[in-house]
């Protein structure tokens, strides 16, 4: 009798539930339309993947596609709109947080086809690559959106764990594994910190998890400037830099980037050292298929570089701005601390780099220092606005580097930095849209990059933030030096610094760019990476709108 009473409340509590998520679903369903387009995306996929006996991977690339560019159309018809909050406050609706997730839309948008040429050389199953991309922009989204606590722990995590399970795509190698397992530990580590942080301030706020909540809770509690907010402070900050990847919470990044080293290459070359023609031989037999491993890491890489920071920036400036707001003096010193040690230890150590992707990673943790500049001087003087206009340039420079990369890993087999030298006598188009997209991350003008860290720059001059904006430009001219260096080595003529990879160099064999897919996104890259420099105005007063 019990158990019969004890199973009918079961059933009638969760029933109710159900009826409450229809509800919200229903009447809220609007305020996400553009991630329900991607969660329709997502079904479809799996579906075609569960009822397709051969995959069409065309139209799995389409279906991924369509989805991310319709959605980032529904966020553009809706620009503008009044502020909402949502799903009993859960969710947040407004131009600062659509910003984002449309940037985070446009590096899906990009990366999603770096991998299809490699597709065609295997027949490895591509549906879980593309569900796990979809997944994380998914989770991304909603990170931008979060207005609670629970959402902005939950959000991420979506995030972080298609990250890892993307990290580890090509089980096969083991220092992807190596590189996986270490993403892993400490992304979880990260995370329980975090949490441990978002708990001390929940206590603190007398039991809100609401962003504005938790601001009124501290002045009626008494606790904005109690030693538990501090406690928070730093345990949220370290939380957050994992996400962000500044020094010293970067040593997961190199790691992660470089992913698959040629240790197999290296010893069989060894082995055939006195055989040159064997040489050749072997690197041609085996190169299509060990670079296709090593592209869809790449592509993963080139995805993960902007997405975890744009979303983590979006979510930090959130976070710092409305809970801490009584403690803004001590979250701006933590973070000028975080770029500081970000700007030169990143630019520093990738002098040292013969990797070109470990090269990218620590020149990745110097960008972030420019952001978090942004993310210091917030509002007053148009570091937000500022912040939003670099990002949106670093993500064409970045994933127009990553293009690049892509497409000369494919020909030769190798990542070395000195076996770029002499590729503009080869492949001049590959060369100079290499060239260009370095040059704008090193900032020089007229390319985007340079009008992006100037107006970043001017914005924390005048914010008061001289030190740190000295630190920003001494280290922009370190990031100069080893960018022009690997330049030089591409425009290199002389045939003793030309290197066999270069030398035995197979162009692309499409006669029109726009046939090969990495060719068209590194396109796409390199002219927004040079040409919306010359036009900042109107970017900055789109910027502008954002505040929240």
């Amino acid at each position: 009798m019990i158990w019969h009473v004890q199973n009918e409340n079961f059933i009638l509590d969760s029933t109710r539930i159900f009826m409450k998520a229809f509800h919200l679903l229903l009447f809220d369903g609007s305020f996400i339309f553009p991630e329900c387009i991607l969660i329709f995306g997502l079904i479809l996929l799996l579906m075609i993947d569960s009822t397709s006996d051969q995959k069409d991977i065309p139209w799995l690339y389409f279906i991924s596609s369509t989805s991310l560019v319709m959605s980032i159309t529904a966020l553009l018809f809706r620009w503008r709109e009044e502020p909402m909050i949502s799903f009993s406050g859960n969710f947040q609706r407004n131009n600062f947080n659509e910003i984002f997730q449309f940037l985070i839309l446009l590096c899906s948008t990009l990366c999603i086809p770096l991998s299809v040429e490699y597709i065609e050389c295997t027949e490895m199953v591509i549906t879980e690559f593309l569900l796990f991309v979809l997944t994380a922009t998914l989770g991304g989204m909603f990170l931008c959106g979060a207005n609670d606590l629970i959402t902005i722990f939950v959000a991420p995590e979506c995030f972080s764990l298609c990250s890892y399970l993307l990290s580890g795509y090509t089980k096969k190698d083991v220092r992807s594994n190596e590189a996986t397992m270490k993403y892993l530990l400490m992304g979880g580590a990260s995370s329980s910190i975090l949490v441990h942080g978002f708990s001390w301030l929940y206590g603190s706020s007398g039991g809100e998890i609401e962003l504005q909540e938790i601001v009124n809770g501290l002045i009626n509690t008494q606790m904005y400037n109690s030693p538990g907010i501090s406690i928070a402070l730093i345990f949220i900050t370290v939380g957050i830099g994992f996400k962000l990847s500044p020094a010293p919470s970067h040593q997961w990044t190199p790691d992660v980037y470089e992913g698959v080293r040629d240790y197999e290459c290296n010893r069989s070359i060894r082995r055939q050292k006195d055989h040159p023609k064997m040489i050749i031989s072997w690197l041609l037999r085996t190169n299509q298929i060990r670079w296709f491993y090593f592209s869809i890491f790449l592509t993963f890489v080139a995805f993960l570089s902007v997405t975890s920071k744009v979303a983590a920036s979006a979510s930090a400036t959130r976070i710092f701005d409305i809970p801490f707001y009584f403690s803004s003096n001590e979250w701006h010193l933590l973070l000028e601390i975080l770029a500081i040690l970000s700007m030169i230890f990143g630019n520093l150590i990738a002098i040292t780099q013969t990797s070109m992707k470990r090269m990218l990673a620590y020149s990745s943790i110097g960008q972030i220092g420019y952001v978090i500049i942004g993310i210091i001087v917030g509002d007053s003087n148009g570091g937000y606005a500022s912040m939003i206009t670099y990002m949106l340039f670093y993500i064409s420079m970045n994933l127009g580097t990553f293009a690049c990369i892509v497409s000369f890993g494919l020909r030769t087999g190798t990542d070395n930095i000195r076996d770029y030298a002499g590729l503009y006598t080869k492949d001049p188009f590959l060369a100079l849209s290499f060239a260009l997209c370095l040059l704008s991350l090193g900032g020089l003008p007229p390319l985007a990059g340079f009008f992006g860290k100037l107006h970043l720059f001017w914005c924390g001059w005048q914010a008061g933030l001289y030190f740190l904006v000295s630190i920003g430009l001494l280290t922009s001219v370190v990031s100069i030096y080893y960018y022009l260096k690997i330049i030089k080595l591409l425009m290199t003529g002389r045939n003793q610094e030309i290197t066999p990879h270069v030398r035995n160099y197979r162009r692309s064999p499409f006669s029109l760019r726009s046939n090969n897919s990495i060719e068209l996104s590194m396109i796409v890259c390199v002219i927004a990476s040079t040409i919306p420099g010359i036009s900042m105005n109107p970017i900055i007063e789109i910027a502008q709108d954002t505040l929240f």
